[in-house]
């Protein structure tokens, strides 16, 4: 009989969702009895980390909703390594305003020069800030597009690449597009402008997109989309993978 008090509250507690709650009361309540804290108090503490693990829990999700490559966050790039990226610049994007407002970023600059790193530290803040966020190549965007236009799926894709606030294009210009692949990875930025950012990394500079989307018309109307509200990210400068795997080797000699 003394246990079902506890069984009814850890009952009630899994209906409610509050896994924090049924961890952490009883430790917390020994502590707050033993601070000669009230039960206010206790409660307001209770609900405090409810909050924080709550918090931490949906970043999780979103993060894991972002199919990102790898985890990888602004504190852990090494800005010295490419000069031209204007760190405080890249730093203000971090807090995401730019999202708020619906603009682009396009980063450009050759093979191994961060690009990736930065668009990955970027959609992770964004996913820190209660931001939805999708990360994809452009070659792997393209096909599901394709593929989704074959089995007569592609306006609910569509509508769902659509509600991402953030999408996160990596690696355009690597592999030269189809011309419907091209036509429809323009009818997705298309649609997204000004109704959601999307960052885009490119090893090409903008004169040479139309080797990539395969007509003047088409590579320029989609800039004039892409860079109406825009900040370019130029990252010219030796490779940053292969000055990472000199100090590494450097390290290891020591």
């Amino acid at each position: 009989m003394t246990n079902t008090p506890k069984i009814l509250l850890a009952d009630h507690l899994k209906t409610l969702k509050l896994p924090t709650f049924l961890r952490e009361y009883e430790k917390l309540a020994r502590q707050c009895a033993a601070e000669g804290l009230d039960h206010v108090q206790f409660l307001a503490r209770l609900v405090e980390l409810e909050l924080i693990d709550r918090e931490r829990r949906m970043v999780e999700r979103r993060i894991k909703a972002a199919k990102f490559p790898a985890t990888k966050s602004l504190d852990s790039f090494d800005f010295k390594a490419i000069p031209k990226l204007n760190k405080m610049q890249v730093l203000e994007l971090a807090r995401c305003e730019w999202v708020d407002r619906r603009e682009n970023v396009i980063a450009l600059g050759p093979s191994g020069t961060g690009k990736t790193h930065v668009a990955l530290g970027l959609g992770l803040a964004a996913c820190q800030r209660g931001l939805s966020v999708s990360f994809i190549t452009a070659a792997a965007l393209v096909n599901e597009l394709m593929e989704a236009r074959d089995e007569r799926r592609l306006l609910r894709l569509q509508k769902q690449m659509d509600g991402v606030r953030l999408l996160i294009i990596d690696e355009l210009g690597f592999v030269p597009l189809s011309k419907t692949g091209a036509e429809l990875l323009f009818e997705l930025i298309s649609q997204r402008y000004e109704r959601g950012s999307t960052m885009i990394t490119s090893n090409l500079p903008f004169d040479e997109w139309t080797e990539t989307f395969g007509t003047e018309r088409l590579t320029g109307a989609l800039l004039d989309r892409l860079t109406h509200h825009v900040t370019i990210l130029e990252m010219n400068g030796e490779s940053y993978r292969l000055g990472q795997s000199r100090a590494r080797k450097a390290d290891a000699a020591t």
